[in-house]
């Protein structure tokens, strides 16, 4: 799979993870417990970071910086999965947890699928590190907290 068809897939995964995390940002019986806010701050987290790449055109930069952050969504999907039933049976809470688990899923297989020889070759060929007259965004190294 090209970089840019990756991007594609993978923005539209991040858009499901997305409506999880704000799903769960407005759920009343999680507000109390740090552990379970832990998923949607993740969740977010994971989403911004990549946004600054996206908006560039960047596919290196994206799919290097959310392929860093698969195994911290992992670890979000399972402990939300394994405690959603301590908050709330409902089958919203119930759904949340098998989607977000979807999302791990399709995060993992479109990596998988990546031509990372393509990848390698553009980012052999993206222009040099910001110069002086172009400073780096200070916003690509900064995790961005749950507003």
């Amino acid at each position: 799979m090209s970089p840019d068809e990756a991007v594609t897939r993978l923005n539209v995964v991040l858009a499901h993870a997305w409506m999880i995390r704000t799903f769960l940002k407005h759920a009343d019986e999680i507000q109390e417990s740090e552990e379970m806010l832990d998923v949607p701050r993740t969740l977010y987290d994971s989403v911004r970071a990549v946004e600054p790449a996206h908006q560039r055109g960047d596919f290196v930069d994206y799919l290097r910086r959310l392929k860093g952050k698969v195994p911290k969504i992992r670890r979000a999907a399972e402990y939300f999965n394994a405690h959603f039933k301590e908050f709330s049976p409902h089958t919203n809470f119930e759904m949340a947890a098998l989607s977000l688990l979807g999302v791990v899923r399709h995060l993992e297989e479109i990596f998988a699928q990546v031509n990372w020889d393509q990848v390698q070759s553009l980012a052999r060929t993206a222009p040099a590190a910001p110069t002086e007259t172009e400073p780096p965004d200070p916003l690509d190294d900064l995790e961005i907290p749950e507003v």
